[in-house]
This record gives C-alpha cells, sequence and structure tokens, in this order.
C-alpha cells in the first residue's frame, strides 16, 4: 500500500496514538499546459483531518531533494490555505528514536528540510 518502508512506518505511528489519517488523498495541480492538462501536481504522504494538515515524509537522496523542495514551494504559492509539513530525514530519525521504532528506511546521509508552514 505504501510507496516506501518510511510511510509505513509513520501510519503505525499515527495508528498507535489513534490519530486517523488518510494516505495520499489530495493531489494538487502545480501547472498546466496550453490545453488545459495537468503537467504537474504534488501529493503529500498523508492528510491528518483532525489538525487538517498534510504530511509529507522526504526519506530520499539529495540529489532528489531539490526537485522535491521545488514542489512544495509551488504548492504553497498555488494553495496558502494548505498545512504542509515536511518531515525530512533528520526529522524522521528523531521520530524513529524517540518513538523506539528501527529505521529500515535504508536511508543515509543529510538531508535538506523543506520545512513547515
Amino acid at each position: 500500500m505504501f510507496a516506501h518502508n518510511s510511510e509505513r512506518q509513520f501510519a503505525e505511528l499515527l495508528d498507535f496514538y489513534g490519530i486517523e489519517w488518510s494516505y495520499e488523498p489530495t493531489t494538487f495541480v502545480l501547472a498546466r499546459n496550453e490545453l488545459g492538462e495537468v503537467t504537474e501536481a504534488f501529493t503529500p504522504d498523508f492528510y491528518l483531518p483532525r489538525f487538517d494538515r498534510y504530511v509529507e515524509i522526504t526519506t530520499t537522496r539529495q540529489k532528489y531533494i531539490t526537485r522535491k523542495n521545488a514542489k512544495v514551494r509551488r504548492l504553497r504559492e498555488a494553495y496558502p490555505e494548505v498545512d504542509l509539513m515536511v518531515l525530512c530525514q533528520r526529522d524522521y530519525q528523531n521520530l524513529l528514536t524517540k518513538y523506539g521504532f528501527e529505521d529500515t528506511s535504508g536511508t543515509q546521509g543529510n538531508l535538506t528540510c523543506a520545512g513547515r508552514s
């Protein structure tokens, strides 16, 4: 069901604390071509209805982070009302450590966080 093991672990953490969530429920259109067809979109990993917040888990390699950060910036510009929290690798590792999860994500190295709104 999940694209990455880190997403499964995050879902387990939310379940443990009784936090309702939806996985990839909304796709935000970021760009269209001259025919009105979607050419770029962003789908955050989780939506937490109780908090009206989207969460993106980013444990990918540094070379892919720049592209994702650009999408996050465009989403925030196009949809300023959307509350999006980005958990970069450092944030994710801190959650795993704090709540006793084992890191099975296979990620290594430092990532740049896109931040939170």
